[in-house]
């Protein structure tokens, strides 16, 4: 188990977010980005997408911990600095470091992107992104999960998860661990309770992927039988979907893939197209990069549009 020492100590949010004015633009902005970079955010009360962005905004100012800070300036109220910076539509997000804007953007942002934007501009301060630190821990825990050290790699994501309960690719792999170790009902309930902001990642929609071919597999039959099932009858459409599901459970994914294709080539709308539904699972419980997944997407979507 790797031993986690990820706790800087956070800056009060009186320092690290404040409102400003033109008044005190030069001060908040322009003087404080000397030694820190300055995310500005210019909103206005009537704003919709404002009120969504700002406090996404905030709670990644405060998750940097003090390697970045943030001001905020109503437009209505600050005319003549909006009209400087050519601020055309809002909300309109500038960072500022050594006085100079660095990087900025216009319209809302998921938070996966607002992270990353975060990251750059303290990346471009000279300072060291809380989140590649996490990030060294993740390739760490999954390369245990990958040698088969399931335990430890399910402390690691825990203790990551313990710094950022958001992280994504932390949350999933937990939830990796957990079905490494059989413990499929400990998996699922974490799916579940996954935190809003991140049910929807795609290191989420993979362990849940991964569950589901789990849970197949505690009920599939022998190989050798479903085999000599589809040798006698190659059309016996059930008998070869069973054995896709007996191969996976085996870990011969390549074979189950090819076997789903043949099966979707004879009749793609048996079982309500239960060929296709069941690759799509495989291809998504797979790394987005991994030659099985990129092949066989590939050539479904040939057969689809043949």
């Amino acid at each position: 188990m790797m031993d986690l020492n990820l706790s800087p100590v956070a800056a009060g949010d009186a320092d690290l977010i404040k409102d400003t004015t033109e008044a005190t633009f030069m001060a908040d902005v322009v003087e404080a980005s000397q030694t820190v970079p300055v995310i500005v955010d210019f909103w206005a009360p009537w704003c919709g997408p404002c009120k969504t962005l700002g406090p996404m905004l905030e709670d990644a100012v405060r998750a940097a911990k003090g390697a970045v800070k943030m001001v905020k300036i109503n437009v209505d109220e600050a005319q003549q600095i909006a009209g400087q910076l050519q601020i055309q539509s809002i909300p309109t997000v500038y960072a500022f470091f050594k006085g100079q804007p660095v990087d900025g953007f216009q319209g809302a942002l998921p938070q996966s992107e607002i992270k990353a934007f975060i990251d750059r501009v303290i990346k471009a301060g000279g300072g060291e992104a809380p989140g590649e630190e996490l990030s060294e821990a993740v390739a760490a825990a999954d390369d245990m999960l990958a040698e088969g050290a399931a335990q430890d790699a399910l402390d690691t994501f825990t203790a990551i998860l313990s710094e950022d309960p958001n992280y994504a690719g932390a949350y999933g792999g937990m939830v990796r661990a957990y079905i490494a170790l059989e413990q499929l009902d400990q998996a699922e309930a974490h799916l579940n309770g996954a935190p809003m902001e991140i049910s929807e990642a795609p290191e989420l929609e993979a362990a849940h992927a991964q569950l589901q071919l789990a849970r197949q597999a505690a009920d599939a039959g022998p190989v050798a039988e479903l085999q000599a099932a589809v040798d006698a009858n190659p059309d016996d459409m059930q008998a070869r979907f069973d054995l896709a599901q007996a191969l996976q459970a085996h870990g011969d994914t390549q074979a189950a893939v090819d076997q789903l294709l043949t099966l979707f080539g004879k009749d793609r709308e048996w079982n309500d197209g239960a060929a296709k539904t069941q690759l799509f699972t495989i291809f998504d419980a797979l790394k987005a990069n991994d030659p099985i997944a990129l092949n066989g997407r590939r050539k479904l979507s040939s057969m689809i549009f043949a």
